[in-house]
This record gives C-alpha cells, sequence and structure tokens, in this order.
C-alpha cells in the first residue's frame, strides 16, 4: 500500500477517461472521481461547460504535470442545435432574444451552410465564457450585465457532419482544433440560416487521441471499490503518446534526473531537434519506467519536465 500523506489520501498516479454527465462542473466531477481513488493530488486537462457531458481526461499525481499538454488537442463533439431561438448564452440557459421561422432545409441547403464554416475560420467568443477581459472572465461581465464588444479569433473546424434535421433539432458532428467554442457555431450557423439558433445539447466524443467508448462514467467511477477505480487509470505518460520516446542507459537516465543535460549514445539520437519521453530501466521490472520529457536541441538533451523521487517510487511498475 502507497503511504499516505498528511490528509488521508495516497500518492495515485494516471489519467482517468471520466464519461462526465450533463449539469455536472468539470471541478466537481474531478473532486469526485479525486475521492473514489483516494488521490492526494488531481487536476483536468481543459473544462466541459455544466450542460455540456462527455470525454474528460482527468490527472492524478504525476500526472498532473502533463495536463497543459492536452489543451492543445484537437476535440469531437456530437451537437444538437435548436434553430429558430437565438439565446444571450448561445445555449439553453440564456434569455430568449430571437425567435424567427425556420425555412424549409433540405440535406442539400444544410450542407451549403455547413460547408462555410469548415477549414480556418475567425469566430467570435460566446460572452458567457471563461476568457478573459482585463484580468476579468467574460462570464462575470455578462452576468453584471455589461456586453462588451469582443473580436474575432482564429479557430480551425476540420468539418462537420450532418446527422440529421428533426423539425427545429439540427444534429452535427463537429471535428476542431484548440479554442473553438460550439456555443458560438450554433449561432453563427443559425444567423446564416437566417432563422438563429442555440446549443442545445453537446457531447465530446473525442479528446486528442483517446474516445469516449473508453470513458467510465462518473456513477460508475463513484460506486467502485477504490482499487477497481484504480484499475481504469491510464499511465502518467498516457497524454503523451504522441511524442516519440527514448530510453536512456542507467548512468544517462540519473544524470538527467539530477537535472544535468545528457548526450544519448549517437544511434539513438533523433534526426531532428524533439520533444522526447524519456524512459529509464525498470530494474526488475521488464518495463521502462516513464522520467518526464526532455528536449533534444541537436547537441544535447535537456530536462522539461521530470518525475519527482516520490513520484518514481510511487507510480505503478
Amino acid at each position: 500500500m502507497n503511504p499516505q500523506g498528511p490528509s488521508g489520501r495516497e500518492p495515485v498516479h494516471g489519467v482517468l477517461l471520466l464519461d462526465k454527465p450533463r449539469g455536472c462542473t468539470s471541478q466537481q466531477a474531478l473532486q469526485q472521481a479525486r475521492r473514489a481513488l483516494g488521490a492526494a493530488k488531481a487536476g483536468h486537462t481543459g473544462t466541459l461547460d455544466p450542460l455540456a457531458e462527455g470525454l474528460l481526461p482527468l490527472c492524478f499525481g504525476a500526472a498532473t504535470k502533463f495536463a497543459q499538454s492536452h489543451l492543445e488537442a484537437d476535440k469531437a463533439y456530437v451537437a444538437q442545435l435548436r434553430l429558430g431561438v437565438s439565446t444571450s448564452t448561445c445555449d439553453g440557459e440564456g434569455e430568449v432574444l430571437r425567435s424567427a421561422p425556420v425555412p424549409a432545409l433540405d440535406a442539400a441547403a444544410l450542407r451549403g451552410v455547413l460547408d462555410r464554416f469548415v477549414g480556418d475560420i475567425q469566430q467570435v467568443p460566446p460572452m458567457h465564457s471563461a476568457l478573459k477581459r482585463d484580468g476579468r472572465p467574460l462570464y462575470e461581465y455578462a452576468r453584471a450585465g455589461q456586453q462588451l464588444e469582443l473580436d474575432a479569433r482564429p479557430v480551425r473546424i476540420d468539418s462537420i457532419e450532418l446527422l440529421g434535421l428533426e423539425q427545429d433539432l439540427l444534429s452535427i458532428e463537429v471535428r476542431c482544433g484548440k479554442g473553438t467554442y460550439i456555443r458560438s457555431l450554433a449561432r453563427d450557423i443559425g444567423d446564416a440560416l437566417g432563422c438563429g439558433a442555440h446549443l442545445a445539447g453537446l457531447r465530446r466524443t473525442r479528446s486528442g487521441g483517446f474516445d469516449l467508448a473508453q470513458a467510465r462514467p462518473l456513477d460508475q467511477v463513484r460506486e467502485a471499490a477504490r482499487e477497481q477505480a484504480r484499475a481504469w487509470l491510464l499511465p502518467v505518460d498516457a497524454l503523451l503518446r504522441e511524442l516519440p520516446s527514448l530510453e536512456l542507459e542507467p548512468a544517462l537516465a540519473a544524470a538527467l534526473l539530477q537535472g544535468r543535460a545528457v548526450v544519448p549514445p549517437a544511434a539513438q539520437r533523433p534526426a531532428q531537434a524533439a520533444q522526447l519521453r524519456i524512459y529509464g530501466a525498470g530494474g526488475a521490472a521488464a518495463t521502462p519506467v516513464f522520467l518526464g520529457v526532455a528536449r533534444w536541441d541537436g547537441r544535447e538533451l535537456s530536462v522539461q519536465r521530470l518525475l519527482s523521487p516520490e513520484e518514481l517510487r510511487t507510480q505503478p511498475q
């Protein structure tokens, strides 16, 4: 059993793929999962709105050191747009600003509109968002009744698939890059159709290389025995699998862990500058031990983020 800290929680390390329910904030979901795991340290890789559901990767222990890397990950969503009603928040919780009849729409007409939003586009974020102006999140201005002029920002939308239209409810699947607001996309599609729209439902189905099918519902995590919940954790390096890896011989691994730059043997040197996952020999364990992330600049390997001696000692082997 791992030693417990002052709080009674243990140094649990890894990544949990959670299926967050609607109506729950990302922070609430994180804390409930943390209690279920008995983890001493936890963090998330970016938030999902309370009205959104779906894939939310959570980090525990040493994995929190690499949570920031996942903020850059591409995402995929299934969204429902309520046509004919525009709201102040661009979702179903806001004040209705305008209602308009929904025109007769067929697949060809919808496809023509949706295609306008695929590619590198400019998008105005919603006022009810966590983006900051003069150190304050935009939602604070919105709640105080202040409407600010917001600049459009560049975002990337890789694809929008038409899933169906039932009366005034349009279902689409969106694959996009970081910083894309699906609420703003719903608003803009509604404006392009001439009737307005707001986001009625949202489910994140992919985040980076992770798929919703891999995730565990929050209720299942809460109700599971602690050892079972911990068995669902992915390894600490799960968020970094897109990086190339390098296993160092013991002397070089020890030097790197001391913060020194090292030069790996010629046969191991990358052909160009790169960020690398670094591993060391696992001793009696057959699997190499993840040490952290380092940068190869063409001449030497230098530390970027390493696990601490305590994290190395307590992570699963």
